[in-house]
This record gives C-alpha cells, structure tokens and sequence, in this order.
C-alpha cells in the first residue's frame, strides 16, 4: 500500500520540481525576464560588453528608430555608413547612428568614421526655402569620417541628442507651432521621451509657453549651448527638423504612421485639454478672435449679436496676452464648438479644437491663398469642419481706398503689386465691415454642423 502511495506521488512530485528548476536555469545564467528600456544605452558600454546580446539587441533597435527618419532610397547607404542627410525644400536634416560628440562652445558635430571626410553645415529650422529668416538661425557644422580628432567628453549621454533651433518669428504662434512645435513632434515622438534637446538661438520665453508640450517629448532638461559651453557625447544625432505641411502631417512621409489626428490627441493629453469631441460640448459656444489692429472686423459688436440670436453663447477674446498664454487659451479654445476669426496667425489655435468642431475664417481680399493653405485644408485634416466666408468689395475697406469694384488692387491682387506692397496692402492695411445678413448663413450652417 506504501509502495502504491509512493509510486502515485512521483509524477506529482516531478511536475512540481520542473520550475524550480527553470527559475534556477535563468538565475544561474542573468537572463531578463523583461525587456528594458530600449534608448537609454551607451555606446561605449555596448561596445565593450559584446558579449552581453541584451545590449546589442537594444542598439538595434534604437538603429530602427533613427532608420525611420531616412527616406527609403537612402537606407542601404545609411546603413552602411551610419550616417545620412534628407534634403526637401521646407527643412532639412541629418541623422547618424554612430557615437557622437557635439562641441556645444563651436556648435561642432563629430562623427568619427571610417569613411572619407565630409562636412555639412546646417541652420535647423525648418523653413529652409527661406534664406533671409535663415540668417538669423545659427548654424551647426557636422563633422563625418575622415577619422576625425575627438575631444574628452565633459558630459556622457545615454540617449540621442536632437538639435534645432527656436529662432524664425519669434513670437508668432503660426510660425512657433508650424515650424517647430509640429516637426518637433513628427522627429521626436517616436523616441518615447528618451532624448535630449539642444536648443540653439535659446529662447526662454518659447520654453515656458511651450513647457508641457516640450517635457512630454523629452524626459530631460534642454541643453542651451549659449549657457553650456562644452563636449557632450551621445550614442546617436539628429540636427533639424522634419517638416511635412503648414500645421500638418503626412502620415506617408518620414517617419511614416503619424497623423494629424495624432498629433492633436498629444496635445490634449499634454495640456490636459478636457474635450476630445464636439458632441461633449453641452450648450454650442463660439469663440470670436477680435482684432484690435489690421484685419478688425470693424462691425463686431452687431456680428456677436447675430451670433447670440443663433443661440450661440459667444466669448470674444481680444487680449493678446490671453492669446499667448498657450495653457489658458488652449482650454478656451478646446472648450468651444466654433472658433471664428479674420486670416491670421491666431487662427493656428484651431488645433485646440475639439473633433468635429467648426473653424469660420473671415477671407479677406488678396489673402486667398494664404487663408486655404495655412488654416483652410489643415483644418479639414485634423477633422475640424472648415467654413469659408469670403467678403465681397463692399465689406472691405479697401473698396474706399481704391473707389472701383474694377480696380486692379480688387480684381486682381497677386498681379497689382510688389510682394512686400501688397502685403502691406492686403495685411496691413484693410479691415471688414461684415454684411450680417450674408454671414447669418454661414454661422447657421456652423449651428447645424455642432448641434446635438
């Protein structure tokens, strides 16, 4: 009976054993039941520890990311070298998988190499068509191959370092978030967090408006080379920025995957914006972006009234020290069912909107082109409704300055002036008396658009 006992245990017993002696299989041998983080290894610690595939596994894929900002044609000879430089007509950048030391004193990137010396320059913002705006964006120099001379790192990184610069329109929020905050995130975010900024042309006024959105890309500090003058080494670069379209991405450009529609749920969860939808918007509120200067809408105070009957609840906002406030006026705005405004550069808030909401742009004389490409079709791309309400001559001011419906500066402002005249025509110098019986339907077909 003893026997019988005994004899119907030990299959148990065997069973029982079999993971004490997995676990002590893995002990005795250091293998990583969890795969760690990906970015942060150095590159000298990989190379030293060639044994450990842990590591290597990791360097690779930290190599995919990198790979990803490399258009395809580019990809063997990347691989090959490390290194790789993509050239478009808005902005251009440089990306290179090998250890790196950037001499912060000299804006000087090292790459050494075995391959034959090449140098670049590169100013990294992204409006590279434009040479005058690129003066004022400091330039960095790469240095590949040629078995370039290193320094002695004062500072040793175990992420990827991306420089750009804060320069352009200082204080434009178009031209910040089309031309830096946007290609910033189409460059970065695939990273997770794990990299370091270098900010040339260091603005401090940029980084504390734009603060939440910059410490949801990056994990660490921002290195401003003006205020840190020394050797940093990194496992890999990136100098620039990529640039897709004015306030948009092209989900089938470099990196590839991302969207608008992508690009707009980071800023809601950066800024900790409330409204993902129109529909959760109880009571359809607009938002009407005064003007105090050029392009005002000269009969406002009737509009809001118009607006009021529609049974909108209508905000005017005026201040533009509330309009800068990027943490306040983002939630304004994400608050709002219809966001209402003459061309200009405060109607990049529309990126604050909720989905499914509307944006009404005021389209002046001779800014046609400019109010479709800047804020028209994006608005379309990040699944904002796009209501268009162009004025007529006798809404314009400039019918008074000009005195003909037929005068070339009405019928035909592309060809009536010098660029820089009619800017300061069309721009600068016109405003808008809004006929309030043609612009009802179009506030009414936004009510339609927003109701629930």
């Amino acid at each position: 009976m003893e026997k019988k006992v005994v004899s119907r245990l030990t299959p148990w017993i065997f069973l029982l054993a079999i993971p004490l002696f997995y676990l002590e299989i893995m002990w005795s041998n250091n293998i990583q039941l969890q795969q760690p983080n990906l970015l942060k290894i150095d590159r000298k610690s990989f190379q030293s520890a060639h044994s450990n595939k842990t590591v290597r596994l990791n360097l690779n894929s930290l190599d995919f990311l990198l790979s990803r900002l490399v258009q395809g044609e580019e990809q063997s000879n990347f691989r090959a070298t490390g290194f790789s430089c993509d050239a478009q007509i808005h902005s251009k950048h440089c990306v290179t998988t090998r250890p790196s030391q950037i001499d912060t004193a000299t804006m000087t990137v090292s790459i050494p190499s075995d391959c034959p010396a090449q140098e670049t320059s590169l100013r990294p913002y992204a409006r590279q068509e434009d040479e005058i705006l690129l003066r004022k964006v400091t330039p960095v120099k790469i240095i590949h191959g040629g078995n370039t001379t290193l320094l002695i790192c004062d500072h040793r990184h175990s992420v990827p370092a991306v420089v750009f610069s804060s320069s352009g329109f200082a204080g434009n929020v178009f031209h910040e978030i089309n031309e830096i905050i946007i290609p910033l995130f189409i460059t970065t975010n695939l990273f997770n967090s794990s990299v370091l900024f270098i900010m040339e042309d260091y603005r401090p006024s940029f980084v504390a408006k734009y603060g939440k959105i910059l410490n949801r890309l990056s994990s660490h500090p921002i290195l401003n080379p003006a205020a840190n003058r020394s050797v940093h080494c990194f496992p890999a670069v990136v100098v620039g920025l990529k640039f897709h379209g004015h306030l948009s991405i092209n989900a089938n450009e470099i990196p590839k995957g991302l969207t608008t529609p992508i690009f707009r749920r980071f800023l809601r969860e950066s800024l900790d914006l409330k409204y993902s939808h129109v529909s959760q918007i109880e009571r359809p509120t607009v938002m009407l972006l005064s003007r105090t200067t050029t392009r005002r809408i000269i009969n406002e105070e009737q509009v809001v009234a118009m607006m009021e009957d529609l049974g909108f609840r209508v905000v005017v906002v005026a201040r533009a020290k509330t309009v800068s406030n990027i943490d306040v006026f983002s939630r304004m705005i994400n608050s709002c069912s219809v966001f209402v405004g003459a061309h200009g550069a405060g109607l990049t808030n529309e990126v604050f909107l909720p989905d499914g909401a509307v944006m009404v742009q005021v389209d002046l004389i001779g800014l046609e082109w400019a109010a479709a490409n800047y804020y028209g079709e994006p608005a379309r791309g990040m699944g904002v409704h796009y209501l268009r309400y162009k004025i007529e001559p006798e809404e314009s001011s400039l019918l008074k300055i000009f005195g003909s419906r037929s005068h070339k500066a009405i019928t035909d402002p592309t060809g009536a002036f010098p660029l820089h005249i009619g800017r300061e025509v069309y721009l600068n110098g016109q405003n808008v008396n809004i006929s309030i019986d043609k612009f009802r339907h179009t506030m009414a077909m936004a009510m339609s658009l927003v109701q629930h």
